[in-house]
């Protein structure tokens, strides 16, 4: 039975339009669970710019060091990710199902495997038979079409409760060009890279130092601040894919950060990024109250992160938060234990806009009703001012709840 759709989801999945230059397709391929769909297939015009960040954990997946190897090159033909089985921790079989996958997709494409990139997700430590991607590729290739981001969205789930995808339209002049991007992700979400699965698809003409230098800073702000349970994935993957197609439509080709048209795309780009960044926060396993960390009065940015983190990522605060209890005596813990800067006699707290403690002491004007009900609501905005400098810092995170021990106790079952 899939799980119930987070209380925190959109509304429902955005429109996003097509994309020039890429072409998607989804199918079954029974990698874990019979009758789902588990395999998605992008096929990208000639021409096609990428780059990525991958994660940072030193046990990473085979398709994580497939991408790693061949990101350099600069240039795609197609993108094939899988749900169900992370291919992480398998050894010697595992490379060997990467290198499989690459050549069956790049086979039923037509280009080479070193320009086929790869993605898995789901259970750690079980071999991946990539011998079932023959049943379904070819099908793959010859039914790929524009469009279709809400069956690409939810080919690539695992404990997720919602697909989730973001768009953005940007003006080159006379010409508009768009920017797409899916995301899967709801526990082992602490990335310092770019978060989970994502891929962003864009037709703007864009160099693959550029797109490199995009990403790089776009997901300082957006997936490297969300946290849903301080655990780094070994797949976290983000790549983000130009196909080039708007050079068509008369826009030049960005070839340097300096240029004066790409602010616009870049503050788009991140928009994607950060919208979808969100998304995650928001179908955290289990999780019933969105949290936003707020650090400011710290002694760098450097250091606000570091203690949103911690806040975020203490199961003390995340499980008074889900009690919907402010008890900003754990903040204050998790305040001191970062390692950070820090004045206990200069620190105050904000639990949803309401000051609860101030120059460390619990606040004179403190009101348990008003605190309460602020605490019902599904998206928490906890402030932490420390009153040492000019550094501030913004982190996502969710509660934690009964529902996230359940559904970690039962995933491998």
């Amino acid at each position: 039975m899939p799980p119930a759709i987070s209380p925190l989801a959109p509304a429902s999945f955005p429109d996003m339009p097509p994309v020039a230059g890429v072409r998607l397709a989804t199918a079954i391929a029974g990698i874990r669970y019979p009758g789902r769909t588990d395999v998605l297939l992008a096929v990208f015009d000639p021409g096609t710019a990428v780059a990525g960040v991958l994660t940072r954990s030193k046990c990473p997946s085979a398709p994580v060091d497939w991408c790693r190897t061949r990101i350099k090159g600069g240039d795609a033909s197609a993108l094939v990710v899988n749900s169900g089985n992370a291919n992480a921790f398998t050894g010697r079989s595992g490379k060997a199902a990467a290198a499989m996958t690459a050549d069956i997709a790049a086979a039923a494409v037509g280009c080479k495997p070193d320009k086929v990139f790869l993605a898995s997700t789901g259970v750690i430590g079980e071999p991946l038979d990539a011998r079932r991607f023959s049943d379904v590729m070819e099908r793959l290739a010859a039914d790929a079409a524009p469009g279709g981001w809400e069956a690409a969205a939810k080919a690539i789930m695992t404990t997720d409760t919602f697909p989730k995808g973001a768009a953005a339209m940007v003006r080159f002049g006379a010409t508009a060009v768009t920017i797409c991007g899916i995301a899967k992700g709801a526990g082992m979400i602490a990335p310092d890279m770019g978060t989970l699965l994502a891929f962003v698809f864009t037709d703007a003409p864009i160099a693959p130092a550029v797109l490199r230098g995009l990403l790089r800073d776009g997901v300082e702000d957006t997936f490297n601040a969300v946290t849903i349970d301080g655990d780094t994935s070994t797949s976290d993957t983000l790549l983000a894919f130009a196909t080039g197609a708007a050079a068509l439509r008369g826009v030049e080709k960005i070839t340097r950060l300096s240029d004066p048209r790409l602010p616009a795309f870049r503050k788009s780009f991140c928009n994607v990024l950060a919208d979808l960044a969100e998304q995650v926060a928001r179908d955290g396993e289990g999780a019933r109250k969105l949290v936003e960390i707020v650090v400011e009065g710290a002694r760098s940015k450097r250091s606000a992160r570091r203690i949103a983190l911690s806040i975020a990522n203490s199961p003390l605060v995340k499980t008074a938060i889900a009690g919907e209890d402010a008890n900003w005596g754990r903040v204050v813990m998790a305040v001191g234990k970062a390692g950070e800067p820090a004045d206990r006699d200069r620190l105050s707290i904000w639990f949803g806009g309401i000051r609860v403690a101030h120059k460390g002491e619990r606040d004179p004007a403190y009101d348990e009703a008003a605190v309460s009900a602020a605490m019902k609501k599904p998206e928490i905005a906890l402030k932490v001012a420390l009153g040492l400098g000019k550094g501030r810092d913004r982190v996502l995170t969710c509660d934690l709840t009964k529902e996230y021990v359940a559904i970690n106790g039962d995933y491998r079952s």
